[in-house]
Parts: C-alpha cells; sequence; structure tokens
C-alpha cells in the first residue's frame, strides 16, 4: 500500500550502515511531502548520501536524528544501489536539489507555499530569481540566510515565527550534513510544516556551484565532481567517507549473503 495514500502503512526500506532508509519512488515521495504540507504536519525528510550514513556511524546524536525522520530518502547512488542489493530491485536515487526541483512544481499546481532556510542573502536572491521564473505561481512565503554562528534563543524563536507567520506548507533546509538534519529535528513540533533537508541544492539552483553533468550523477560520479571543484575542502571528506561507505557496505552485504539460506 503507498506510503502517500495510508498515513499509518508500514515504511518499506531497509536499514543501510545501521540506518533505515526508505524504498520511495519518486511519485510517493512527492506525494507524501505535499500532503504533509497541505496539512502543515510538523515533519522532517532527510536525503541521505554516503556522507551522511558514514557520519550518522560515529556520531551517535547524527543516527538518532536522522533514524527519527519521518521519511529518509536514498540520496546518494551508493545509497541506492544499497537497497537494490537489499531486496528493493530498481531503487532511484532520490537526492535533495532534484526533490526541491520537483517539489516546487508540485506545490506550484497544488498552491502550497514554501520557505526558504539556510545559505547566505546573495545566494537567497537568486534562488529566488530563478524560482520566480522557473516557477511564476509558486509562492515563496519568506526566506532566511541565518548567522554562521549558532543562532541565539531569541534569533531562533524569531526565525521560528517567521516561517510559522509566513503559512508555508514546506521549508528548504540548506545548512549541510549534519547541521541540518540536526536543525530540523530540533524544530520538529514548533515549526507547523514539513522541514526537507536538501544538501547543497540552493547552490546548485542558485547557480553558484555547477553541478555534475547527468551521466556522472547516475554513475554514482557526483561527489568526483563536487572534489574536483573544490579539492583543498573535499579531499580528506570523500577520501574516507567513501572508503568507509565500501567498507560498511561490504560487510553487510557479505553477512546478509552467510545468513541466506
Amino acid at each position: 500500500m503507498s506510503l502517500a495514500t495510508d498515513p499509518l502503512a508500514a515504511r518499506r526500506g531497509a536499514h543501510v550502515l545501521g540506518v533505515f532508509v526508505d524504498a520511495l519512488d519518486w511519485d510517493d515521495a512527492l506525494r507524501t511531502i505535499e500532503r504533509w504540507a497541505r496539512t502543515h504536519q510538523s515533519r522532517y525528510v532527510c536525503c541521505c548520501n554516503a556522507h551522511s550514513l558514514v557520519t550518522s556511524r560515529h556520531d551517535s546524536a547524527v543516527r538518532a536524528v536522522i533514524g527519527s525522520a519521518d521519511m529518509v530518502a536514498p540520496d546518494g547512488m551508493p545509497v541506492a544501489w544499497m537497497l537494490r542489493r537489499l531486496g528493493f530491485a530498481g531503487q532511484a536515487r532520490i537526492n535533495g536539489p532534484d526533490l526541491m526541483w520537483q517539489y516546487c512544481a508540485l506545490a506550484e499546481q497544488a498552491g502550497t507555499s514554501v520557505f526558504l532556510f539556510g545559505n547566505t542573502d546573495a545566494t537567497l536572491r537568486a534562488l529566488l530569481a530563478r524560482m520566480q521564473a522557473a516557477f511564476p505561481r509558486l509562492v515563496v512565503a519568506g526566506m532566511i540566510a541565518p548567522p554562521f554562528r549558532p543562532a541565539s534563543a531569541a534569533e531562533d524563536a524569531a526565525f521560528v515565527a517567521r516561517i510559522n507567520n509566513s503559512g508555508a506548507g514546506a521549508v528548504f533546509v540548506s545548512l549541510g550534513c549534519p547541521k541540518q538534519e540536526l536543525w530540523m529535528a530540533a524544530h520538529r513540533s514548533s515549526i507547523r510544516a514539513v522541514m526537507i533537508g536538501v544538501g547543497a541544492a540552493f547552490d546548485y539552483h542558485a547557480g553558484t556551484l555547477k553541478r555534475a553533468p547527468p551521466w556522472m550523477q547516475r554513475h554514482g560520479l557526483e561527489w568526483l565532481h563536487r572534489f574536483c571543484s573544490e579539492p583543498r575542502r573535499l579531499w580528506r571528506r570523500y577520501l574516507s567517507t567513501n572508503l568507509l561507505f565500501m567498507l560498511g557496505a561490504g560487510r553487510q552485504l557479505l553477512a546478509a549473503h552467510r545468513k541466506a539460506p
């Protein structure tokens, strides 16, 4: 039974490196988010790639936050490939940037407004212009570029009030992993909207960061494109993350093979 049509239906999916990841198709993911947004349910969606799963394996707080999410989408191709190997043939990669753009198209048709939270004022202005050009009837109810330092209690309360008073049904959160996951979890119940962690989506759609070509995305090489764009900042992250993910995934598949009759 579809998750989008039955909110009490058991979630389909599997644990990947100890974290439950939903097995979803694009239509189900989008319509579930729209149902939550339309009814102003306070929920949050995590889009998990190899980096976030490896981070969660070594950080109990991040693991708990992702484990408590209302939807955990397989963002990276390696995560989608793992779900396929674990019994969900044909599992698509449901990544943050595409999820944001496809949901904007659905929200425009449904009349649901959205809110932008994260990044910088300059990026938000560029992003807003591109969104207005692509989705002229979409209502962007507001946007906030929070400080890079931790927000004070008063600042945080003001952010929550602005989001709730805007009437937005969905909040795109672009703070990077694991900051955005921790922020969404901390604000479930206080923000009356579904929060969607979209990673670098604001930069991609604003045009401040060039995205990998489609063929690299399809073959799980988007990380390589990002590494070539920012080698000094990302070399350590990708070297350790990719190696640890491959080792963990290999051990998990080997253990599953040994248990199989």
